[in-house]
C-alpha cells in the first residue's frame, strides 16, 4: 500500500503533476518553496523528512483557514536537498530574506548594523617625523570590514557608537582626526587642549606610549576595565616610588577618567562581556521584538523590530507540528503542540539576522528557543552559542527592560496604525469612496517640482494599506514643454502614467486607484479632466487639493472632475490630515528629485571625475579655464587641448562625455 495514498487523488483541485511530484518526494531533510499562478512566493519552509512534511499540505481539508487559503493557491512547488536539518534551517532563512514569501514571518533591516573602527597601525621607523599611519585612529564606520582593520560591535545605532569613542578619547586620548589632517598638522587641535587627544601629530606622545594606550583601549571594549585600572595604579605606584611625579599624575588622571566612566556605567557588570537581548511581544495582529546589546560588558541601547505576516505563522506552525514527529515514531503517538506564537517570531528573527550579523556567544530570550536552531547558528559560526530564557540577577534586569520597552514600542505602533486606519475612514466617508476593503484603498497623488523652469519633474506617490508605499513612488522627467508650465507638464505625466494601466484595467490584468489627487486647483484638475476622458476613464476619480485663503495650512479645499462642488473637509479634519500627508510627501518627493537632476545639470553630474586622467589638478585647470561645467560643455576639443595638461586624445575624451 503507498504511504500517502491519498496525495495521488487529484480531488484536492490540484494539477495531477504536482501531486505526482509531491508523492515522488524523498524522505530526506530539505527546504521547499510553494508559487501561486501569478510565480508569487507563497511559503518556505524546512522539514527533517520532505515527502512527509510537504504531503501533509496536500492530504488534509484544512478548512477555511489561513493555511487552507494558501494550499488552494499552490500550483508550482520546489525542493531542495540539504545533507542536515541544519543545512536547511539556513537554507530557509537565507530564502526567506530573498524571496518575502507571503506566508512566513519575514524582519526586513536594510540598515547595516554601525561599527567602531580602531585602524591597523606600522612599526615606526626611527627618524621619521609623525605618520598617521603609526598612530590607529579610531572611528565610526558602517560598511564591508577589511583584515588590516580592528572593528568593534555592531553597535545598535550611531549615537551608541559615537558615545563609545567619547569615552574613549576621554580616557585614552586616542585620535579621530582623518589621516591628511594628521599629516598636515604643526601645532595641537582643540582636542589637545580640552584633553580629549594626546597629539601624536606633532609627537607629544611617543609610538610606544600610544601602543599601549590602544591596547587598553582595545581591552577596555573588550570588558577588562577593571583589569586596566589594577595595572595603570601599579604603574603610578611605581613612578612615585622613582620620584617621578609628573608621570604617576598622568596615570592617575587617566585612572580617574576611568573610573568616572565606569561609575556612569550603571549597567556594568563584572561576568558578561558579549550578550544579545531578545524581547517579542504580540498583540492586536503584529509583533516587536526588542533587541538590547551588550559589548565588553556595557549596555548600548537598544533597536525595535517589527516583523510582516506575523498572523499567517499560527496556522501554518500548528500544521508543520502536527509532523514534527519523528518518521518511524507510532502513529498514535501525542500530537506536539504547536509552538505560541511569540516563540516562532523569536525563532524567525533569530535564524534571519544573524545570517549577516555576528552572533554574540550568549543569547538571553524572553522564550524558550530550538535547540536545533543554536546546533545550526553554532555551527555557521563556529562557536558555541547559548540561548538562555530564564535568567538571573543582571540579565533578567535586562531582559524585563527589553520586555517593557518591546510592550511600548508595539503600543506605539499599534496606536499610530489605528490613528492611520481612522484618517483612511474617514476620507472614505467623507468622498464616498468605497469601505468594504479599506486595507486595499489605493491613492496616487503627483506634484509638478522646478526652479524657474529648470529641471522639471513630476512626482507620482502611492498610498495603501494605511500607509505610503515607498516602493511604488515614481519621478517622470518632463520634456518638450514651455518652461514652467505646470498644465503641460501634469498632462504629460497623468498621460504616461495612465495610458498602459488604463488598457491593462480594461482587460482585467490591473487596478486602476480609488483617488487620483493633483497637487492644485481648477486648472491642473481640468487638465487631468482633459486626460481622463481621452483615455476614457473615470472622471469620479480625480481630485484636486487647492489651497485656501491665504494659503494658509488646513483651509484646503478639494476640487473635482466631474462636476461636484468643491468639499472643504475641516480644519481638524482626520481626511483632511491624510490629504495633506499625502499631498506633502508628493511635494517632498518631486522637490528631491528636482533638486538632484538641477545639481547633475550644474555640476555636470561629476562626470569630469569619471572620465579616466582627470584628476583634482587637470580638472581645477579646466573649470578654472572655462568658468565652469557648462563652459567646458560649450567648448571644442581644440579649446580644451589648449588646456596644460590636456593631450589632445584626451580632450577629445572628455568632449565626447560631456556630450
Amino acid at each position: 500500500m503507498p504511504e500517502h495514498p491519498s496525495v495521488d487523488k487529484p480531488s484536492s483541485g490540484h494539477a495531477p503533476e504536482l501531486l505526482a511530484e509531491v508523492a515522488a518526494l524523498p524522505a530526506l531533510p530539505g527546504v521547499y518553496r510553494y508559487f501561486d499562478a501569478e510565480g508569487g512566493v507563497l511559503y518556505v519552509g524546512k522539514a527533517r523528512n520532505l515527502k512527509k512534511r510537504v504531503s501533509n499540505y496536500f492530504q488534509k481539508n484544512h478548512g477555511g483557514t489561513r493555511i487552507g487559503h494558501m494550499v488552494t493557491k499552490i500550483v508550482r512547488m520546489e525542493t531542495t536537498v540539504v545533507r542536515s536539518e541544519a543545512e536547511a534551517l539556513l537554507l530557509e532563512n537565507n530564502l526567506i530574506k530573498t524571496l518575502n514569501p507571503k506566508y512566513n514571518i519575514l524582519f526586513r533591516d536594510d540598515k547595516s548594523y554601525p561599527y567602531l573602527k580602531l585602524t591597523g597601525a606600522r612599526p615606526p621607523v626611527e627618524g621619521e617625523a609623525p605618520a598617521a599611519a603609526v598612530f590607529p585612529r579610531i572611528a565610526y564606520y558602517r560598511g564591508a570590514v577589511e583584515k588590516k582593520h580592528r572593528y568593534f560591535g555592531p553597535y545598535p545605532s550611531a549615537w551608541a557608537v559615537k558615545d563609545t569613542i567619547l569615552l574613549l578619547q576621554k580616557v585614552f586620548r586616542l585620535r579621530t582626526c582623518e589621516d591628511t589632517v594628521f599629516n598636515n598638522r604643526t601645532r595641537p587641535c582643540l582636542l589637545y587642549q580640552i584633553k580629549r587627544c594626546s597629539a601624536p601629530c606633532v609627537g607629544h606622545v611617543s609610538p610606544e606610549q600610544y601602543a599601549l594606550d590602544t591596547a587598553n583601549a582595545e581591552r577596555f571594549l573588550q570588558g577588562q576595565a577593571q583589569d586596566i585600572l589594577t595595572e595603570l595604579e601599579k604603574k603610578m605606584l611605581a613612578h612615585a616610588d622613582r620620584l617621578e611625579f609628573e608621570q604617576a599624575a598622568e596615570l592617575r588622571n587617566q585612572m580617574s577618567a576611568l573610573s568616572k566612566v565606569l561609575h556612569q556605567q550603571s549597567m556594568e557588570i563584572g561576568g558578561d562581556k558579549d550578550v544579545d537581548i531578545l524581547a517579542v511581544k504580540v498583540q492586536g495582529g503584529k509583533a516587536c521584538v526588542n533587541l538590547a546589546m551588550v559589548r565588553g560588558g556595557r549596555h548600548l541601547g537598544d533597536r525595535a523590530y517589527f516583523p510582516s505576516h506575523v498572523e499567517n505563522a499560527a496556522d501554518v506552525a500548528a500544521l508543520d507540528a502536527e509532523t514534527g514527529t519523528e518518521a518511524g515514531q507510532a502513529a498514535t503517538a501525542a500530537v506536539p503542540e504547536a509552538k505560541p506564537l511569540e516563540a516562532l517570531v523569536l525563532e524567525a528573527f533569530i535564524a534571519q539576522h544573524y545570517i549577516d550579523v555576528p552572533v554574540p556567544p550568549t543569547l538571553v530570550c524572553s522564550e524558550a528557543v530550538d535547540k536545533e536552531l543554536m546546533e545550526a547558528l553554532s555551527a555557521q559560526t563556529g562557536t558555541k552559542v547559548t540561548a538562555i530564557h530564564q535568567p538571573r540577577e543582571q540579565r533578567r534586569i535586562w531582559l524585563e527592560m527589553a520586555q517593557k520597552n518591546a510592550g511600548l514600542q508595539l503600543a506605539r505602533l499599534l496606536a499610530e496604525q489605528g490613528s492611520q486606519q481612522a484618517r483612511t475612514r474617514a476620507l472614505a466617508e467623507a468622498l464616498d469612496l468605497p469601505l468594504d476593503n479599506l486595507d486595499a484603498l489605493r491613492i496616487e497623488c503627483f506634484d509638478i517640482s522646478h526652479t524657474a523652469g529648470e529641471s522639471t519633474q513630476a512626482s507620482c506617490v502611492v498610498f495603501q494599506e494605511h500607509k505610503m508605499v515607498n516602493s511604488e513612488y515614481r519621478r517622470y522627467n518632463i520634456e518638450g514643454i514651455t518652461p514652467g508650465d505646470d498644465y503641460a507638464a501634469m498632462r504629460q505625466v497623468l498621460t504616461r502614467r495612465y495610458t498602459r494601466l488604463a488598457e491593462a484595467a480594461r482587460n482585467g490584468e490591473a487596478k486602476l486607484p480609488d483617488l487620483v489627487l493633483v497637487d492644485g486647483g481648477k486648472g491642473q484638475v481640468s487638465m487631468a479632466r482633459e486626460v481622463f476622458e481621452e483615455l476614457g476613464l473615470d472622471l469620479g476619480l480625480i481630485a484636486g487639493v487647492e489651497k485656501g485663503e491665504g494659503r494658509k495650512v488646513g483651509l484646503e479645499e478639494l476640487v473635482f472632475a466631474d462636476g461636484r462642488d468643491k468639499v472643504y473637509l475641516g480644519r481638524d479634519s482626520a481626511a483632511l490630515m491624510l490629504i495633506a500627508q499625502i499631498r506633502d510627501e508628493a511635494h517632498r518627493f518631486a522637490i528631491t528629485g528636482m533638486r538632484a537632476k538641477r545639481a547633475k545639470v550644474r555640476v555636470g553630474g561629476s562626470k569630469l571625475e569619471d572620465i579616466a586622467g582627470i584628476g583634482p589638478k587637470r580638472r581645477a585647470s579646466l573649470l578654472q579655464r572655462f568658468g565652469g561645467i557648462r563652459g567646458i560643455a560649450s567648448a571644442s576639443a581644440e579649446d580644451i587641448a589648449t588646456v596644460d595638461g590636456i593631450s589632445r586624445d584626451l580632450a577629445e575624451e572628455i568632449y565626447r562625455a560631456l556630450h
